[in-house]
Formats: C-alpha cells, sequence, structure tokens
C-alpha cells in the first residue's frame, strides 16, 4: 500500500466534525447496536477528563475512513462511536430547547445552540426547518436519525426495528445524564451545557487512518488485527458484495434476501470467526490465498450479482461442515467423527479445514470419517510432536482439496496419498516422540498429555477413557517439585525431564494426590496397583527411577507410537 493512498493522524473530535467535513456510514454497514454497557463505558470516561485533576484527554480508538475527495468520508470503522457522540451532542442541544421552551435567557440559548449545531451536527435549513447533516447513518438507521432526532421533537417508538430502538434510547440515556451533570455543575444552565460540548470535543480524540479505496481499507484492517485491534473485516467484505447489488439497481427485495442471509451466516458463526471460515470456504473451491490477499482475491472473482448470489449459496453449503470443525459437540456428525474434530481443536491445527470442506462436500461420510482421521494423525505426527513448519503445510492440503474439487481424487486412500509430503515418516517420528517434552503446566498441554496416555492404554488393553475425566490425573514420575528421596536428579536433570512423555502416566486422582511428591520407592506400590495397564507396566520394569529410566521408557513408547498414529495408506 503506498502512502499516498494511506494517511494517519490523531485528531480531536472538534478537528474531525467541526471543520465543514461530512461523514456518511455505509449504506449496508452493520446498525446501531451500542447499549447501556457501552453508553455507560464512554460517559465515565468523559467525566474523568472533566472533574477536577481528571485525565487531559480520552483516547477514543481508530477511525477508519476511506474518501477521495478529503471531504466527503465513508465511515469503515468507527461508526458506533461516531454516532453515539452525535447522539450526546443532540442531548446537549434538547436541553437548550427546554431551556428556550422555558424562557430561560432564550436569545443568548438561541445563539448557543445554533452555533452548536452548524458546528457538530450541521446546518438547519430556515425553510424546510430540515437539518444538513455531517453525519449520515446506514439505510436501516438513517431515516429516523434526520427525520425524528435532529429535529429534537416527538420520538415514535413503536414499529421500528431494534437498533432504532438504540439510537433513540441512546439519546435519551445522554438527555438525562447531560441534563444531571449541567445541573451539578450549579451557575448558568446555558453556559455550562456549551461549556460541556467544547470540552468534550477537545478532550476525546481519534487516530484516523484516511484510505482512498475499499481494497487499502481491508489492508489496514489486516495490518491493526495482526497488532491485536479487532477491526470488523467482515463489514468490510459485507459493503463490496451489497455494494455490486446496489450499483446494478437492484430492487430492494433482493437487497433484503442478501442482508437477511448474510446476517443468518455470520450469525451462526460468530463475527470472529467469520474471516477464518471464508479464508476455508475460498481455498476449498477456488484458489490459495492469504488472509492478507483474501479481499483482493474476492474482488477480482466477484463483480455481478450472480456471482454474489453464488458466493452467499456455496457459503452456506460449507457452513455447517465448519462449525462442526470448530464446535464438534453441537453437530451431525458421528461420534467417531466428532472425536476427530475435537482431536484437531485440541492440537489447535486448522490447516486441514480447506481439504476437510471439499471432502465433505463430494466425499461418502464413511470415507470422510477416513480422511478426517488421517488428518489428525498427520496434525499429531507433523504439529504436535514433530512442531514443524506450517506453511508448506496448508499448500499440500490446499492441493488435496482441489484434487477432490476437480475430481481427480474420489476417495480416502487417494486422497491421503497425496498429503505423503507432509506425512512425517516412522523414523523421523520416533526421533522426535523419543525426545519429546511437553510442558503440562499449560492447559492445553496437559490435555494433549492426557490423550496420549489415554491412546497407550487404549492400544494395551482396548478400553477408551474420558479425556475430561476427573477420575484421574497426569502422576508426574519425577516430581515437578520433588523432595527427599530425589537426590540422584540434578537441577537440570529435574528441569529436563520432569516434563518427558516417558515420565509420565495416569493415576487415579486420590493416588495421585497420596503420592505427589514423594520418593519413587513409595510411589511404586501405589503405581503397581494402578487401574491402568500402562501405569502399571511402569511400575513392574522398573524398580529404581532415573534419567536412564525415562529415556528407555520414552523410547519405548516411541515405538509404540507408531502404529497408534499411523496412515496405512502412505506407510
Amino acid at each position: 500500500m503506498s502512502a499516498s493512498n494511506f494517511k494517519t493522524e490523531n485528531n480531536t473530535y472538534r478537528k474531525l466534525i467541526g471543520n465543514g467535513l461530512t461523514y456518511r456510514i455505509p449504506r449496508f454497514q452493520r446498525d446501531y447496536s451500542w447499549t447501556d454497557t457501552e453508553w455507560d463505558d464512554l460517559w465515565a470516561d468523559i467525566l474523568g477528563t472533566l472533574e477536577e485533576g481528571g485525565e487531559p484527554a480520552h483516547y477514543m480508538g481508530y477511525l477508519v475512513l476511506q474518501s477521495e475527495d478529503e471531504k466527503q468520508f465513508d465511515v469503515i470503522d468507527g461508526q458506533q462511536r461516531l454516532t453515539t457522540l452525535s447522539l450526546i451532542v443532540l442531548a446537549v442541544l434538547k436541553n437548550l430547547q427546554r431551556l428556550i421552551d422555558e424562557g430561560v435567557d432564550p436569545d443568548a440559548n438561541t445563539q448557543r445552540m445554533n452555533q452548536i449545531r452548524s458546528t457538530y451536527i450541521g446546518y438547519l435549513d430556515p425553510v424546510t426547518l430540515i437539518t444538513k447533516s455531517k453525519l449520515t447513518l446506514n439505510r436501516n438507521n438513517d431515516a429516523y436519525y434526520q427525520n425524528h432526532l435532529l429535529a429534537l421533537g416527538h420520538l415514535p417508538s413503536r414499529g421500528f426495528r431494534a437498533s432504532i430502538h438504540s439510537l433513540r434510547k441512546g439519546f435519551e440515556w445522554f438527555d438525562k445524564r447531560v441534563g444531571q451533570y449541567v445541573k451539578k455543575q450549579g451557575g448558568h444552565l446555558g453556559i455550562n451545557l456549551a461549556k460541556f460540548v467544547e470540552a468534550l470535543s477537545d478532550k476525546l480524540f481519534f487516530t484516523v487512518i484516511n484510505v482512498t479505496d475499499d481494497l487499502n481499507a481491508y489492508k489496514v484492517f489486516e495490518t491493526l488485527n495482526a497488532r491485536g485491534v479487532r477491526l470488523s473485516s467482515t463489514d468490510l467484505l459485507k459493503n463490496y458484495l451489497f455494494s455490486i447489488l446496489h450499483k446494478q439497481q437492484q430492487d430492494e427485495n433482493e437487497m433484503k434476501v442478501l442482508e437477511d442471509r448474510w446476517e443468518s451466516i455470520v450469525t451462526r458463526l460468530g463475527a470472529e470467526s467469520f474471516p477464518d471460515f471464508m479464508r476455508a470456504h475460498w481455498n476449498s473451491r477456488k484458489n490459495f490465498v492469504r488472509q492478507s490477499e483474501l479481499f483482493k482475491q474476492i474482488r477480482s472473482k466477484i463483480t455481478d450479482r450472480g456471482q454474489v448470489f453464488e458466493l452467499l449459496r456455496a457459503m452456506e453449503e460449507d457452513m455447517d461442515a465448519y462449525l462442526a470443525l470448530i464446535s464438534p459437540d453441537g453437530s451431525q456428525w458421528s461420534a467417531k467423527q466428532k472425536e476427530y474434530a475435537q482431536n484437531l481443536k485440541m492440537f489447535n491445527v486448522r490447516q486441514p479445514y480447506s481439504l476437510l470442506l471439499a471432502a465433505n462436500r463430494a466425499i461418502s461420510p464413511q470415507e470422510f470419517e477416513k480422511i478426517l482421521r488421517g488428518c489428525v494423525v498427520i496434525a499429531f505426527r507433523y504439529n504436535v510432536i514433530g512442531n514443524l513448519p506450517t506453511n508448506e503445510q496448508e499448500r499440500t492440503y490446499f492441493d488435496a482439496a482441489q484434487k477432490i474439487t476437480c475430481g481427480s481424487c474420489t476417495n480416502a486412500a487417494q486422497v491421503l496419498a497425496s498429503l505423503h509430503d507432509i506425512y512425517p515418516t516412522d523414523a523421523a517420528f520416533k526421533q522426535d516422540f523419543s525426545e519429546k517434552v511437553i510442558r503440562t503446566t499449560h492447559s492445553r498441554n496437559n490435555r494433549v498429555m492426557r490423550y496420549i496416555l489415554c491412546e497407550f492404554e487404549k492400544q494395551l488393553n482396548g478400553q477408551d477413557y474420558d479425556l475430561d475425566s476427573d477420575a484421574f490425573n497426569i502422576e508426574h514420575i519425577l516430581p515437578q517439585n520433588p523432595q527427599e528421596g530425589w537426590e540422584q536428579f540434578s537441577e537440570e536433570e529435574i528441569d529436563s525431564f520432569a516434563y518427558r512423555i516417558g515420565n509420565m502416566v495416569l493415576l487415579a486422582k486420590s493416588a495421585n494426590r497420596d503420592v505427589s511428591n514423594k520418593a519413587y520407592s513409595i510411589k511404586q506400590p501405589v503405581l503397581a496397583t494402578s487401574q491402568f495397564e500402562l501405569t502399571k507396566q511402569l511400575a513392574d520394569e522398573n524398580m529404581d527411577w532415573t534419567p536412564a529410566r525415562i529415556n528407555a521408557r520414552q523410547n519405548k513408547l516411541a515405538k509404540v507410537a507408531q502404529t497408534i498414529w499411523r496412515i496405512n495408506q502412505i506407510s
């Protein structure tokens, strides 16, 4: 993104809104949604700058604008804050209007009212008495804002959508607080109201990012999201798709259908999950794209109304499968498929999602289950144990997805064979496993270790154990914090061996609590009576516990692991 297409500066609310510029919330941007929770937070922040000895200013965050002429700006992100500040100024005007109606210093207060209105809201046409507003809201909210809120008259409350009620309630909420605040200050109420607006406009400031087109705006979103500032790239994509229909002059009913279907998708997925879903969906059907280039790809491929609705239909087709991957328990998948999806979630591995979406569409449920298991095995070998780089791994999954989509892979064996390059060999996996350290102090690592030990137990005695059961814990034979009886381990060895796979077993919760940090000579008889086969085996085969014993046991487990986590079509 060139510097000429991207400008950043810090602006106060006065400089932002009081300079003759106008701001427009895109027609299909999100409706107003703030409630008393957000109003109360903002009001507390404002009061914190007004009280004696308070903060000199309050930072309102990023405001992302798009403009070609630097006179009229589309608000890409920040519409909730700008709208709310407008409601606060309108609340001040309403309080001034009451003073005028009550005959309190009417001439001066009328001047104050006109000045504040023209500076922060817009000028009032003397013939029509319609305000030419500095701020235009979206298509669902603007008519009420212009016709009722700006007019400061009666506010109808029946027969409107939820966002209109939020606008009305927000205005009424601030109307009450502003009135209480200025009365509390004592003295001349009209002057207090004017001082309040002046102080607010100077003490609230934004970081304003101005871009010249929607592609640059998307890049801003990606950059800020990477820095931990979560903006709605979902809304940006929505605006683009709706703009296609708007430019092609489609009727309101078609717009309504698109909006309802879009909102259904976003509601079911959640706004936070939508960008990840969109990328997995796109990669499962189209060309491979990184998240930062996704919007550019969609904009280049989706250019007319037919393509918009085809994209929507395809998204709806993939959505249930994606939800099953990220929230397995609520899906209609089989118990085994849910288990495998839970494994991927536990491993925090998402790279196979594009492949799995493609496989779910085109391959039978029985074959899909084999592919899902294969992805779990690869994730365990490659990601969990091998901790190998994931950038090229994702491309391999994409290539397999494309083979499914074009029909060259039609069953599990063919799909899994195409993943050969990211399936670590038995020798490599055994080596990685024999040296693996898993620090169970991290909750996810603890669950992964329970999974590993449960899989070993299942291999030995055929019994399934619930990973989330509170009946057993992980026992570290060499304790994490050893007491007497562990003098044979140096400080360095304790740190090196306590979290080795070979040092851990499953043990009933009560027994685990009893042996705790005690010496191995005390632990051994307890381990020998355990319900867990692998735990008893350790006690039977080891009369003492040393670094050499831990290494030997982990090497032995590594051999067994090769058979548990194996794909026969590749091996």
